[in-house]
C-alpha cells in the first residue's frame, strides 16, 4: 500500500495522466490532461509541480514534451503494471472498448433481494461511458464469468464503474469422468 496521501484533485489528474500514457507512451501534454479532467491547463501545470516534488511525475522538456508518470505514480494509485495482462473484454452499448484493462470486479450488495451491483475497477479512459448506458464485462479468463448491467455511477478519481447487474453468467464445468 502506498504511503503517499494525494488530494482527490491530484489523484484525478494523476489517473488521467496514467490513462493517457497507457494509450500513448509519449509524454502527455498538460492541455490533454486538462481536457480529460475538465480543468484549466494552468491548474494542471500547478498540480504537476507538486506531483513532480512527490516524484510521481517527470517533466519532459521541448516541443514534444509534457509529462510522464513514474513507477511511483502507478504505485501511489495502486495500479498493477503487468507486461501481458489477461484480456477481459468490456463492451459499451454493444461495442467492444479498446484500451481498457479490467483490473478487478467487486460484487457489492449481493444480499439485497432486488438490487445487485458490481464495481468494475479499470485502467484506461472511461469518459465515453455514461450513467444509464449498458455495459458488459467478461468473460473473465478462468471462470468465464460475464456480467451484464447498466451503469449506475462512476468514480473517475479511482477509475471505477458501478454497474447495476441485470444478468450474470458463470458457466459450470462439465465433470471429468
Amino acid at each position: 500500500m502506498s504511503s503517499i496521501e494525494l488530494t482527490p484533485s491530484q489523484k484525478k489528474i494523476l489517473r488521467a495522466l496514467t490513462n493517457l500514457h497507457s494509450e500513448d507512451e509519449d509524454a502527455i501534454k498538460g492541455e490533454d490532461i486538462a481536457e480529460q479532467v475538465d480543468r484549466n491547463p494552468g491548474t494542471i501545470r500547478n498540480q504537476m509541480q507538486s506531483l513532480k516534488a512527490l516524484q510521481l511525475v517527470e517533466g519532459v522538456p521541448g516541443p514534444k514534451g509534457g509529462y510522464k508518470p513514474t513507477a511511483a505514480a502507478f504505485e501511489a494509485l495502486e495500479i498493477q503494471q503487468m507486461d501481458e495482462p489477461a484480456a477481459v473484454p468490456l463492451t459499451h452499448e454493444g461495442t467492444p472498448i479498446e484500451g481498457i484493462i479490467v483490473e478487478e470486479i467487486d460484487l457489492s450488495s449481493v444480499h439485497h433481494p432486488e438490487l445487485c451491483r458490481a464495481e468494475i475497477h479499470v485502467q484506461g479512459s472511461t469518459g465515453d461511458i455514461h450513467e444509464g448506458d449498458s455495459v458488459t464485462v467478461g468473460p473473465t479468463p478462468l471462470s468465464k464469468l460475464v456480467i451484464e448491467g447498466v451503469l449506475d455511477g462512476k468514480d473517475d478519481t479511482n477509475n471505477i464503474l458501478i454497474l447495476r447487474i441485470e444478468d450474470m453468467i458463470a458457466p459450470a464445468e462439465e465433470p471429468a469422468h
